[in-house]
C-alpha cells in the first residue's frame, strides 16, 4: 500500500497529517506513506523529522488586499499555479500511490485534483467546523470526505460522501508520563503554565503574554511558565523582556517554536492559545485547563464559535482579542491560581470533550476506501 499525503501552511494541518500517517503505518506496517508539501512551509521540517519521503510542490494562496508588494505575491502564486500540474504529474508518477489524503493547506488542491483525475483513491480531512474553500472545492472530486464537526458536513456540499470523525491528535499524548515530563521541568507543586500563538506566533498574545511574565516574576508566582514566540516573535519577545523586567531562566522557558508539544501538553496545568480546531483536540484529549483566545483574522469567526463549546463546558475561559490587554490576562490567570482545585476541574471537563477513537474512525475509513 503506497499513501501520499498532502498537507501544508500551518501546524493544525500538518499535525493531522502525521497523525494519520503514523495510524495507517501501525494498522498497515508494510505501507509507504509520502507526504507532499511546500520546502518553504513549516511541513518540510515536520515531515523529514518524522522521516517520510517529502516532495516539493511550490503552492501559494492569493492575497485579497491588493498592495504593490501583494500584486507580485499574486503573480508569483498565479506562476505557481500554472506549473503545478506537470509538477503534480512527476510526483504522482514517481510515488504511484494507491491512496492520496489532502489535509489542508494550498498545496492539498493541485495534489488530490490531479490523483481524482488519474482514478487514484481520494480522501480529504476536514478540521474546522467552516471548511476552507480548498476543502470545499475537493469534496466534490474526491471519493471519502472525513469532516471533524457535524457542522462542516452540509458547508463541504457533499454529505453523501461524507463522514464525521473528529479530530486525530497525535497518538504520543496518550502515552506521556505526566510525573516525568513535571519532574524533567523541575515544576515540583508549582503551577506548570503553558502558552503560544501558533506556528507564526500571535502579536498580541506576545505582548499580553510578556505583562503575565513580568507580573509573575514581580509577585513571585509559585509559576513555571513555558512559552513560544513563534518564529515572527522572537526579537519581539526579546524586546518585550528588556522594556518589562523580566528574563527567561529556569521558570520561564522561551522558545520560537515547541517541537515536544506532547510532553509539555502532559506537564501543564493551564493552557494559554488561540482556539484552533487541533489545538483544541488536543486540550481534549490530555484534558487540560486553557484560556482562549480565539483568531478574529478567520473565516466567519469559527475559532471563537469553537472556544465557546469549551467554554459552555467550564474547561475553558474565553477572552476576545479586542478585549485582550495584559491586565485583563493577568487578573484571569490570577483567579484561577487562587482557586485550589480550580484548573483540575477544567481539565476534568476538556477531557469530557474529546475524542480519542477519531484516528480509529479515520483508519478504518481510509482502508476501506482501498479494499
Amino acid at each position: 500500500m503506497r499513501v501520499l499525503i498532502a498537507a501544508g501552511g500551518t501546524a493544525g494541518h500538518i499535525n493531522p497529517a502525521l497523525a494519520i500517517a503514523g495510524a495507517l503505518k501501525a494498522a498497515v506496517p508494510a505501507a509507504e506513506i509520502h507526504f507532499a508539501g511546500r520546502r518553504e512551509g513549516m511541513e518540510y521540517g515536520l515531515v523529514t523529522k518524522a522521516g517520510y519521503p517529502f516532495h516539493h510542490i511550490e503552492i501559494n494562496g492569493f492575497q485579497r488586499k491588493l498592495t504593490l508588494k501583494n500584486i507580485g505575491r499574486n503573480f508569483m502564486a498565479l506562476w505557481h499555479l500554472a506549473i503545478s500540474g506537470p509538477r503534480c504529474a512527476a510526483i504522482l508518477k514517481e510515488v504511484k500511490p494507491d491512496l492520496v489524503i489532502g489535509c489542508g493547506g494550498y498545496v492539498s488542491g493541485p495534489i488530490v485534483r490531479a490523483a481524482a483525475k488519474k482514478g487514484i483513491h481520494t480522501a480529504i480531512h476536514e478540521q474546522n467546523a467552516f471548511p476552507g474553500v480548498t476543502n470545499k472545492i475537493l469534496a466534490k472530486e474526491v471519493d471519502l470526505v472525513m469532516a471533524a464537526s457535524a457542522a462542516a458536513v452540509e458547508k463541504l456540499g457533499a454529505p453523501d460522501k461524507t463522514i464525521v470523525v473528529g479530530n486525530p491528535v497525535r497518538p504520543e499524548l496518550f502515552t506521556q508520563d505526566r510525573a516525568a515530563a513535571r519532574a524533567k521541568l523541575g515544576a515540583g507543586t508549582d503551577t506548570v503554565i503553558l502558552s503560544f500563538g501558533g506556528s507564526l506566533g500571535a502579536r498580541r498574545i506576545n505582548e499580553v503574554v510578556a505583562d503575565l511574565c513580568a507580573w509573575e516574576q514581580k509577585t513571585n508566582q509559585p509559576v513555571i511558565h513555558l512559552h513560544a514566540t513563534g518564529s515572527r516573535g522572537v526579537e519581539l519577545f526579546q524586546n518585550l523582556g528588556k522594556e518589562k523586567h523580566f528574563t527567561s531562566g529556569k521558570r520561564l522557558v522561551v522558545r520560537e517554536y515547541i517541537d515536544n508539544m506532547p510532553e509539555l501538553l502532559s506537564a501543564a496545568d493551564l493552557v494559554i492559545a488561540r482556539s484552533g480546531a487541533l489545538t483544541l483536540a488536543e486540550l481534549e484529549a490530555m484534558g487540560r485547563a486553557s484560556i482562549l483566545v480565539p483568531s478574529p483574522n478567520v473565516a466567519e469567526n469559527h475559532q471563537y464559535y469553537n472556544a465557546l463549546e469549551l467554554e459552555k463546558a467550564g474547561a475553558a475561559v474565553v477572552i476576545e482579542e479586542k478585549d485582550l490587554t495584559g491586565e485583563k490576562l493577568i487578573s484571569v490567570v490570577e483567579g484561577l491560581l487562587s482557586e485550589p482545585g480550580k484548573l483540575q476541574q477544567m481539565g476534568h471537563q476538556a477531557k469530557t470533550l474529546g475524542q480519542p477513537d477519531s484516528l480509529d474512525k479515520i483508519t478504518a475509513a481510509l482502508l476501506k476506501l482501498c479494499d
